[in-house]
């Protein structure tokens, strides 16, 4: 397939990755958090401007798009934003209170004035206090600070359920993180002697006032984003489908109508754990520790593989490996992560896209090439390659308080186009 860029390059790419930056191309594009993109943090998001270079590219007004790793929505967000109806999958019961944030859906327009009496009617000392079913939870917290974001989350659950509300519970969410021995910066549940330092510094000070300015701040940060949204989409008859808490691998939703696009971003081979990321927001949100070991039991790093995947390249690798744990990982991943990428593609329409991002991620010093183990394995599957893209990663936030089996993190990534030519 041939396409243009707006410099006027043509180019042709269905073999070998073309070198392109998607931050140039989708120049409209000058803030990855714009709009409601920032409202809630989630690790390794999907850049908006892939996904518009796809949704631009590849489909027209009024189609319908599909993402089973909706992770923070950023596909759904995008697509609304162009005119298109989305469907959005996801393993983490928080994508469906992060869509009804960022995809704000509402007739009425946001009140600021509703949104301040709202967070100026908390009182400490009437609250009702709310208390996770969670075990360990006393762990992550100093029991004064503890106590305190208890009566706020306990005065959230009285609320009703509002987009003012919402606009709290994701600020309230930041809040606890923040004022938790946990690491706010990092993935995963993690507690650090820097953190921990850093918090018994904080209660020397006013901490109180400085939690209700961060709670109020990054409320009204989030509506204005928010009120930005509903005035740039007035008038939009759009659909959105959220499906949180599902294996895309398995889960399929009842839909009147076909996909014409599915863009997504799985998760990238040892990179996995995002329930655990999230365990102490799901916590405040009332799930209870059941509810989050079974959830969690669906991750890929705690799935067996249910069938072996095997293209050129994937046994190559393997053949490159020699623990055990890493292959029977390596199997589980490339399982269930094609597993999820078919089941969705039964939806897909015939002269349809799928469009993949990932990167090469290592293990044990040995790269893998996502996006070419992929391209095998569909080119057997009534599948095309159409393009393959390789955008190089400009910046990147490491962590070096941890230690990082590849420090210098993945240098590309890369999105490849795969286009549906039969039913499968």
């Amino acid at each position: 397939m041939e396409l243009s860029l707006d410099n006027g390059e043509s180019f042709i790419s269905n073999d070998s990755p073309f070198l392109v930056s998607f931050r140039d191309i989708v120049s409209e594009i000058t803030d990855t958090t714009y709009s409601t993109h920032s409202v809630y943090y989630y690790p390794a998001k999907f850049i908006p401007h892939v996904v518009r270079f796809c949704i631009n590219t590849y489909t027209r007004e009024n189609d319908w798009m599909l993402d089973p790793f909706a992770g923070s929505g950023t596909v759904g967000l995008e697509s609304y934003l162009c005119k298109r109806n989305s469907v959005l999958m996801d393993l983490n019961p928080l994508l469906k209170e992060i869509i009804e944030v960022k995809i704000y859906r509402g007739k009425e327009e946001p009140c600021y004035h509703r949104l301040y009496d709202i967070l100026s009617s908390f009182n400490l000392s009437s609250a009702p206090k709310f208390y996770p079913q969670y075990s360990n939870i006393r762990y992550w917290y100093l029991d004064e600070i503890f106590e305190v974001l208890a009566s706020y989350w306990g005065w959230l659950k009285t609320l009703e359920s509002s987009i003012y509300s919402k606009i709290i519970q994701a600020s309230l969410i930041k809040a606890s993180r923040y004022f938790s021995l946990a690491e706010h910066k990092i993935p995963k549940l993690f507690r650090s002697k820097s953190k921990t330092r850093f918090i018994y510094e904080l209660i020397k000070q006013d901490w109180q006032k400085k939690l209700k300015s961060m709670i109020h701040d990054i409320s009204f940060k989030n509506f204005n984003n928010i009120l930005d949204f509903f005035q740039r989409t007035k008038g939009f008859n759009v659909n959105v489908f959220c499906f949180s808490g599902v294996d895309s691998s398995t889960f399929l939703p009842a839909l009147e109508q076909g996909i014409d696009c599915v863009i997504t971003s799985p998760p990238y081979l040892q990179a996995q754990e995002y329930i655990r990321t999230f365990k102490l927001d799901l916590y405040w949100l009332g799930y209870t520790e059941a509810d989050i070991k079974a959830i969690s039991s669906l991750e890929i790093p705690y799935r067996k593989a249910t069938r072996i995947i095997e293209t050129e390249t994937i046994n190559k690798v393997k053949s490159q490996i020699s623990r055990k744990n890493l292959l029977q990982y390596f199997d589980s991943y490339f399982c269930h992560i094609i597993n999820a990428l078919e089941n969705v593609s039964k939806l897909l329409k015939t002269g349809g896209y799928l469009c993949i991002f990932t990167g090469n991620p290592k293990a044990d010093n040995i790269e893998i090439p996502i996006w070419k183990i992929l391209k095998e394995y569909f080119s057997e599957k009534k599948f095309e390659t159409v393009n393959i893209f390789e955008d190089r990663i400009k910046t990147r936030q490491l962590f070096r308080s941890r230690k990082n089996k590849n420090p210098e993190g993945i240098k590309s990534e890369f999105l490849i186009v795969l286009k549906k030519i039969q039913e499968i």
